[in-house]
């Protein structure tokens, strides 16, 4: 069975009948879960289960937005709370070699999480490069300022996850930092000319070219296509996501239904389609704005089948690990690398 070239999001715990008729039907190519798909753990490996069982799909991937910090799907009392990403770049500026390490610790264990349930994808690490006066949509969630920092940590990330029987996802590429809105709600534009952008965002991002999935972000950068964002922009996604940086392997939209693109949920995605995007990315569970994807998306063959085919060979079983021993070792890490009485819950 060929499946379609989308991931969809659920409206809840469980798979309505609608949405079951609807996941028989398009056979999306993969699922992304949020917290209102999430209570206990037996309940989200039965969800994710009965998804694949539904498209007939053995390895349909389930992906999830897993951080730590701010975004993070999984958490208290069943999951552990992770830091956020600039807790990592905190220890990286003390100790190169410890902040990398726990790094990897920590998506090694996030990894650990997700395999658990069935979750094969993890939309992570974020190579965004935060600059002074952006929208703190990043923050906290970037691994610090200096490119070759960021991209550093951000391997150490993916490689952990890679270890744990879980995919990456680098986002959100071609760069997300220096953003002045929120592109959840409204289009960031960004103005810096292109030597700029190629000295920095840009920067991040190319020694993860190898990686085997990455995020677009939806931000226009005027220097190089002046009306369109990164998720619909030929010219972005050609010259700068394939060219510049180099990446290879399968590009998915941020989400279509985000407030930053315009246009019908329909137009939004012949756009990305026509653009470059192998996979289009819808999240919110809304059940008409899941039909209009769907009716847009082709099936997923040619080279976007071949890449996603490279990816999903990237997924191995997990290397054995003492996960209680390794819990301990990674909040002794992140204590000592932060800053007095902020100190990292772990189970």
């Amino acid at each position: 069975m060929t499946a379609a070239a989308f991931i969809t999001g659920l409206s809840g715990s469980r798979i309505t009948a609608d949405e079951r008729a609807f996941l028989r039907e398009a056979v999306p190519w993969g699922l992304i879960l949020f917290k209102r798909n999430i209570h206990l753990p037996e309940q989200v490996a039965a969800l994710v289960q009965d998804f694949r069982d539904v498209v007939g799909l053995d390895s349909a991937p389930v992906l999830i937005d897993q951080e730590g910090g701010r975004v993070q799907r999984l958490g208290p009392p069943c999951w552990p709370v992770y830091p956020p990403g600039a807790a990592y770049g905190r220890l990286f500026d003390r100790d190169r070699v410890l902040g990398l390490a726990a790094a990897r610790l920590g998506a090694r264990l996030m990894a650990a999480d997700l395999a658990a349930l069935g979750i094969t994808v993890n939309c992570l690490p974020v190579a965004d490069v935060p600059v002074s006066g952006s929208d703190p949509i990043i923050g906290d969630r970037a691994y610090g300022e200096e490119p070759a920092k960021v991209a550093a940590i951000a391997a150490a990330v993916a490689q952990g996850l890679i270890d744990g029987g879980v995919l990456p996802v680098v986002k959100h590429i071609p760069g997300h930092g220096r953003a002045a809105a929120d592109s959840h709600h409204k289009l960031p534009l960004v103005h810096a000319d292109r030597a700029t952008l190629a000295a920095t965002d840009f920067a991040a991002f190319a020694p993860l070219a190898g990686l085997p999935l990455a995020m677009t972000a939806h931000v226009v950068f005027t220097a190089i296509d002046p009306v369109y964002p990164a998720t619909t922009s030929a010219t972005i996604i050609g010259d700068v996501i394939r060219g510049t940086i180099g990446f290879q392997g399968l590009l998915m939209s941020d989400d279509i239904s985000m407030g930053a693109l315009s246009g019908s949920l329909a137009e939004r995605t012949r756009l990305a389609f026509v653009a470059g995007c192998d996979v289009v990315l819808h999240c919110n569970g809304n059940f008409a704005e899941m039909q209009a994807v769907a009716a847009e998306s082709r099936k997923l063959a040619g080279v976007p089948a071949e890449r996603a085919a490279r990816s999903l060979a990237m997924l191995k079983p997990p290397a054995d690990v003492d996960v209680v021993a390794a819990r301990t070792a990674f909040a002794t890490m992140m204590a000592d690398g932060q800053p007095t009485g902020a100190r990292i819950a772990m189970s």
